[in-house]
């Protein structure tokens, strides 16, 4: 029992994790209909600027990680900018392919100044710390990115439900000509949820150097597994999200600790499978 309830611990801190990088995707896709090719390539981003201020400055990444967050915030708003507006009203392929495109771009930028070499910060503040909790082994850098992830969701739920700029940005979504003509600058709403969308990744990227090795493929797997968790939960649903996020998290452990560790990538696109047969629309979809 103890060491299904280690699993299930282990599983919860990822899911977290997957959760706050699939709430970025989730904003984005629900309010204005556009996959977000390079949504994992934003979290590898996130990463190289938190490995980067540590290493060349000593920044730990509990501190960097609000360097991270804002530096892909940037990068979220210029790419509406630089890309994204001119896809607006047109197929929804064309916005695949450009931010595919993207995808493309940065890492193999990031493959040609960094190398695709593993890259690990060492003496971080976390670093290999655990908690003890009975016989349960709480490892502290994975707690500190579930902590980090849970507030940060819960203060983009609070964003987007509880204040005027969340009510304008569910009615740029609901309708964008009838939110234009009741004075709501849409264009606006636009770059800055797109930038809240890579801020979100870029917290979850900017934590995760104090236990996870940085290299230009990092991203790949986890923008996958956040388009699952956004089907899973429903399109434009922050709670669908998170708690998709935390099914993945607890089915990838279950497989990889007791059938394989190369089993749980199954098992997490089996359940991705099975919640779409059962509900199209996600688990909160509507």
């Amino acid at each position: 029992m103890e060491t299904l309830i280690q699993v299930l611990i282990d599983g919860l801190l990822s899911g977290m994790v997957y959760a706050l990088v699939a709430a970025g995707l989730c904003i984005i896709w629900g309010v204005m209909d556009v996959i977000n090719f390079a949504h994992g390539e934003y979290l590898m981003v996130g990463m190289y600027v938190s490995y980067w201020l540590g290493f060349l400055a000593h920044v730990d990444p509990l501190v960097s990680v609000l360097a991270s967050g804002a530096f892909v915030f940037l990068l979220g708003a210029l790419t509406y900018k630089l890309i994204i507006r001119y896809t607006i009203r047109r197929p929804g392929l064309v916005a695949l392919l450009a931010t595919f495109g993207l995808a493309m771009f940065l890492k193999n930028l990031c493959m040609n100044r960094f190398s695709p070499n593993f890259r690990i910060l060492s003496d971080t503040w976390l670093g290999g710390k655990t908690f003890l909790v009975g016989s349960l082994i709480l490892p502290v850098p994975q707690l500190a990115a579930g902590i980090l992830s849970l507030v940060t969701i819960g203060l983009l739920y609070a964003l987007i439900n509880g204040t005027r700029f969340g009510w304008a940005v569910q009615a740029t979504a609901m309708d964008r000509e009838a939110a234009e003509l009741m004075g709501i600058n849409t264009e606006r709403i636009y770059v800055l949820i797109f930038g809240i969308g890579g801020a979100c990744v870029g917290f979850a990227g900017g934590i995760m150097p104090s236990y996870l090795a940085v290299h230009p493929e990092v991203g790949s797997m986890f923008g996958l597994i956040a388009f699952v968790c956004v089907a899973m939960g429903g399109f434009g649903s922050i709670p669908g999200a998170f708690l998709a996020g935390l099914l993945v998290g607890i089915v990838e452990a279950l497989a990889g600790f007791y059938i394989a560790p190369v089993f749980k990538y199954i098992a997490v696109f089996g359940l991705y499978l099975a919640v779409v047969f059962l509900r199209p629309k996600g688990i909160f979809g509507w």
